[in-house]
C-alpha cells in the first residue's frame, strides 16, 4: 500500500471507534456507553460511510468491561440498528487478567474481527498494559479457532518488530491487517516522517489502517488516504471536531473523512468490498 495505490484509486475502508475503554462522558457527553447508545451510534456511522465498527464494552457505571455477556448485548444492539456492518471487538486492556482478555472473543456469533495489541504500553503514571508474547499468541490462537480476523495494533517501532516476530512464529491468514497508531507516550510520535517510516517497515503485503490520537486524527487520516491505506476515526481516539469544539457524534467524524476521501479520489469501500479486501469472505 503506497502512493501508487492512491493514484490507482484503491477503495478505502473507514473504521469508526465508537467508545473506547478509558475516557467517558466527562470528556464529551456524546460518547456512547450503553448497548443501546452504541447500537444507535453504529447505525449512524454506517449511514455516514463506515464499514467497520471497533467496539469496547462498558459496565452500567461507565467503566470498562470485558464480559462476554456485555459484548453480546452490544452486538445485539448494533445488529438491530445496522444493515450489515463489520463488528470488530477490542481485546486490549490495562490491569485485566489474561483470561479476561479472551472474553470479548466468545460472543455468539463471534465478531468478524478483533484487535490484537502487539506489545506493552505505559498507561498513566503507574499502569502498564503488558501484552506479553504468550498472551498475544493465545489470543491469536483463539481468533483462528473462532474464525476471527485479527486487527494487529501497532503502537510504536518495537511493536513493528513484534509484528514481524509474530509472522515468524505463527501463520497469519492473508492479508495481514495492521493499524498504525500515532500519539503521545508509548505511541509512535505523530510526525509525517514517522508515518513514512512505519508504512515502509511493514511486512510485504500488509494492509495498513491509520489512527491518530487527539488533534492528530485528521492529518493522519489524510496521510492514510494519500498513501493507499485505510483510516480509523471516532470518539475513542478524539473527542473534538476542531480545536475547542467537541464533536457532536462519531458520525460527524466519519462524515468528514468520507468527504476528504471523495475529494482526494479514494472511493469508499462498501461493506461487501471491505470484507473482500480484508479476506473475511472465507
Amino acid at each position: 500500500m503506497t502512493y501508487e495505490a492512491y493514484l490507482d484509486g484503491d477503495p478505502v475502508i473507514v473504521t469508526a471507534a465508537l467508545t473506547g475503554g478509558v475516557h467517558g462522558k466527562e470528556t464529551n457527553p456524546n460518547i456512547p456507553e450503553t448497548p443501546e447508545e452504541i447500537g444507535r451510534a453504529a447505525g449512524a456511522v454506517e449511514a455516514a460511510g463506515a464499514s467497520v465498527v471497533h467496539l469496547h464494552a462498558r459496565q452500567q457505571n461507565g467503566e470498562r468491561s470485558f464480559e462476554t455477556e456485555r459484548f453480546q448485548e452490544i452486538d445485539d444492539a448494533v445488529r438491530r440498528h445496522t444493515d450489515d456492518i463489520i463488528v470488530q471487538h477490542s481485546t486490549g486492556g490495562t490491569g485485566a487478567p489474561d483470561a479476561d482478555r479472551h472474553l470479548p472473543l466468545r460472543t455468539d456469533p463471534p465478531p468478524e474481527m478483533a484487535s490484537l495489541d502487539m506489545g506493552p504500553l505505559n498507561r498513566y503514571d503507574l499502569l502498564t498494559s503488558e501484552n506479553t508474547r504468550g498472551l498475544v499468541d493465545s489470543l491469536h490462537a483463539e481468533m483462528v479457532e473462532r474464525g476471527i480476523k485479527p486487527e494487529l495494533e501497532v503502537f510504536n517501532d518495537g511493536h513493528r518488530n513484534e509484528l514481524h516476530g509474530l509472522l515468524d512464529r505463527r501463520d497469519l491468514a492473508d492479508p495481514v491487517y495492521a493499524t498504525l497508531i500515532f500519539g503521545p507516550g508509548t505511541l509512535t510520535r505523530p510526525r509525517p516522517e514517522n508515518f513514512l517510516t512505519a508504512t515502509g517497515d511493514l511486512p510485504d503485503g500488509t494492509l495498513f489502517n491509520t489512527l491518530g490520537f487527539g488533534r492528530h486524527q485528521l492529518p493522519f487520516a489524510v496521510m492514510g488516504l494519500l498513501f493507499g491505506g485505510h483510516v480509523r476515526v471516532g470518539l475513542e481516539d478524539n473527542v473534538y471536531y476542531r480545536r475547542g469544539e467537541p464533536a457532536e457524534s462519531n458520525a460527524q467524524l466519519v462524515e468528514r473523512v468520507v468527504r476528504l476521501a471523495e475529494e482526494l479520489g479514494r472511493p469508499l469501500a462498501t461493506t461487501d468490498e471491505s470484507r473482500s479486501i480484508l479476506g473475511l469472505n472465507g
